[in-house]
């Protein structure tokens, strides 16, 4: 990234040059360091094609296509290091046990296929959840299938959102910012409840023993 520029002028530079092959770029790079967000790109491809900058159907394959390397570097990832390098990880996370990730596995057995899908769709988790079906080694074409899926109704609906929306496509940066600040805030106060439901009975525990 260009030093001092923001994410915006970077992609747009990117696009100018690249077009939608850029586009693409972009979105391959957003999985792997979130600071680049999709709600970002993907308007902004959208208002390009609009201006006549790219097709609007190289838009969204360019970017869909980003899409599925992305996840297949985090894919990648989870598959190297497996379900024993995993388990010790966690392990040194203080109040995760080993009994977690086999319930995680468990859980992920049973509904894999719908968390890449519509993982695909929810933010923080988009890239996340390429990482746990490389641990759990799911068939590659199936979650190529998933997550190029997946990937294509988010990216047309964003892409389609900046092409109808011209010079205003930000609209759409607006809403998505709100959606992404009202799932993490959920995944917050889901994670406090978890440690402190582990804490009391990890109390509990010790005054039985």
């Amino acid at each position: 990234m260009i030093a001092g520029s923001s994410p915006q002028q970077w992609v747009n530079s990117l696009m100018d040059t690249l077009g939608a092959p850029g586009a693409g770029i972009a979105i391959a790079l957003e999985n792997l360091f979130p600071p680049l967000p999709s709600e970002v790109i993907l308007p902004l491809a959208g208002f390009a094609a609009s201006t006549g900058e790219m097709g609007l159907l190289a838009a969204v394959l360019w970017t869909t296509a980003g899409s599925v390397v992305g996840a297949l570097a985090l894919y990648g990832l989870g598959a190297w290091l497996g379900r024993e390098r995993t388990i010790a990880l966690a392990s040194k996370v203080p109040l995760v046990k080993a009994s977690d990730i086999e319930r995680t596995e468990d859980w992920f057995s049973r509904h894999g296929a719908k968390a890449v899908f519509f993982g695909r769709m929810i933010p923080l988790f988009r890239s996340l959840i390429s990482v746990p079906a490389g641990v759990e080694r799911m068939r590659l074409p199936v979650f190529i299938g998933l997550t190029t899926l997946g990937s294509a109704i988010w990216n047309t609906a964003f892409i389609m959102a900046g092409y109808a929306l011209g010079e205003n496509w930000k609209v759409v940066s607006g809403y998505v910012s709100t959606y992404s600040k009202l799932v993490l805030g959920i995944v917050v106060l889901v994670v406090l409840a978890l440690i402190v439901r582990r804490v009391v009975r990890t109390r509990r525990e010790k005054q039985r023993g």
